[in-house]
């Protein structure tokens, strides 16, 4: 199959380094370096262990409430927030 594919600048120069040490053809390099990569994104991989955090004890909150946020912006930055 003959198709046009435009490489980033860094793709480009690793691909013509690889080519001068192997004497190889950009052909063949284009498609090794297309099947290892297909060959990984196809590969399922592992499970990654659930992540979890700490639970850290803050002590009990210093404002009646948060739900009003003017409150809340009043009592972290003062008055001058508005």
């Amino acid at each position: 199959m003959r198709t046009t594919l435009t490489l980033d600048e860094d793709v480009a120069a690793i691909l013509e380094r690889l080519r001068k040490s192997r004497n190889a053809s950009l052909k063949d390099l284009v498609n090794e370096a297309l099947r290892q990569g297909l060959q990984r994104m196809t590969v399922p991989s592992a499970p990654r262990p659930p992540f979890q955090t700490r639970a850290v004890a803050l002590g009990r909150c210093r404002l009646g409430g948060i739900d009003n946020i003017t409150d809340v912006l009043a009592a972290s930055e003062g008055e001058a927030f508005k």
